[in-house]
């Protein structure tokens, strides 16, 4: 008679040994009372009572939402603007993995937390906006869908894109859990995954611009172009570079602690070699613009306020931080490489914008303006992001890939008091 296989040596101790582990790494680390700590807790609890309030009382009871205006800054800015602040993460890794340029690799996992918790937190913000939040899951299970839509196109690749990120990241996990087998063949799967998030990138970068081109009506001439889908994919080139060097020089210094020698002796190099490709692509990004301009004759319409607007659009957030880069790389002022990072971010933010909602029936009478209950719960999105990305730099081998060694056999709860 066939007796059932004893259990596996020592899994329910190790199995304790984790549970003791991760209760230790829930504790926080420094100070718990700081400003950043009691302004970013106070907005996420005021959040977290709008949203009781919008999810028993609807959308309406919080937001300024219409039927002309569906999409409000919950859209505008945590999903178009936010997912081209996070690509950063499919260029580095392409430059890293697949162009081999070892440069860069000491920013790879940082980059790649950063993309993956952006598309975790502001894929989570479509459910807010989301009238019945419920009918999320309809492109998976396929419930009253149609296949041929650029949101079902979008929706897949967020979900795969989040698991590619996620499996790109694994092996730190595994590293700071201690799980060595485990690391060793995440870190096999790290190329493949690599390049099925690169392919989804290039296709949910420019399908977010490609929802647009149904709105040909709405969205004033200005900024509707057949072309809007690549210029939504070159712009999250530069945009996610430029929020990688404003992110890097942040956590260089709030995180030194933390940082390899690896990433603090090449940080100026790595930033000033993104700096470059953020002006070449801006350079592209300004020649696509010139050039639509100019085959659709908008001339008359720059003597309006929609015309001046979109001047400073093209010429203050786009031309000038692409000669402040040139600039600052030319004559070797690297401080000014940060603040032409920052420009070009809020360039991507007013673009983003103008598209989505300011130049979005531009025609009405009655306009759309967010409600403070929307603004506030964006910070409060902005912040639980920024929370979850502390907590697992100070933990896991992020910044330094060398803070956990594999060799390292030593239980978890020693490593942890060593530490």
């Amino acid at each position: 008679m066939a007796t059932q296989a004893p259990a596996v040596p020592g899994f329910w101790s190790e199995l304790k040994r984790f549970a003791r582990f991760l209760v230790g790494e829930i504790r926080p680390k420094g100070k718990v009372l700081t400003p950043f700590n009691l302004i970013t807790a106070a907005i996420m609890i005021t959040a977290a009572a709008i949203l009781v309030v919008r999810f028993t009382r609807g959308l309406g009871s919080v937001t300024n939402l219409s039927q002309d205006y569906p999409w409000g800054l919950w859209i505008g800015f945590d999903v178009v603007t936010g997912v081209a602040f996070a690509g950063g993460a499919y260029v580095v890794t392409f430059m890293v993995y697949v162009l081999h340029m070892e440069k860069y690799h000491p920013i790879v996992r940082a980059t790649v937390l950063n993309g993956f918790l952006a598309y975790l937190f502001y894929a989570g913000a479509l459910l807010l906006d989301l009238g019945r939040p419920w009918n999320v899951i309809n492109p998976i299970i396929g419930n009253s869908f149609g296949v041929s839509s650029v949101l079902f196109l979008v929706a897949w690749h967020f979900l795969l894109y989040m698991t590619a990120e996620l499996i790109e990241f694994s092996p730190a996990i595994a590293e700071w859990a201690g799980w060595h087998r485990a690391r060793k063949v995440l870190t096999g799967m790290t190329l493949g995954a690599v390049i099925f998030g690169i392919t989804l990138s290039t296709l949910h970068q420019s399908g977010l611009g490609a929802l647009f081109l149904m709105a040909r009506d709405k969205l004033h001439p200005l900024w509707y172009s057949e072309f809007i889908p690549i210029l939504f994919l070159v712009s999250s080139v530069f945009a996610g570079l430029s929020m990688v060097i404003l992110e890097g020089s942040i956590t260089h210094r709030v995180f030194k602690h933390r940082v390899g020698p690896d990433l603090m002796t090449r940080h100026q190099a790595i930033v000033r070699g993104l700096s470059r490709i953020c002006a070449g692509t801006l350079f592209v990004y300004l020649s696509l613009q010139v050039l639509v301009f100019v085959h659709e004759q908008r001339w008359p319409l720059l003597g309006s306020s929609w015309g001046a607007w979109y001047l400073v659009e093209i010429v203050g957030f786009t031309a000038l931080p692409m000669g402040l880069f040139l600039y600052a790389l030319r004559s070797g002022r690297d401080r000014l490489l940060g603040a032409a990072a920052v420009l070009t971010l809020c360039g991507i933010v007013l673009n983003r914008l103008n598209v989505s909602i300011i130049a979005f029936r531009w025609y009405a009478p009655v306009r759309y303006v967010p409600s403070w209950q929307e603004i506030v719960v964006t910070l409060a999105v902005l912040s639980a992001e920024i929370w979850v990305f502390r907590w697992i730099v100070l933990r896991m081998p992020v910044l330094d890939q060398k803070t956990v060694r594999l060799e390292d056999s030593r239980p978890i709860e020693t490593r942890a008091t060593a530490a």
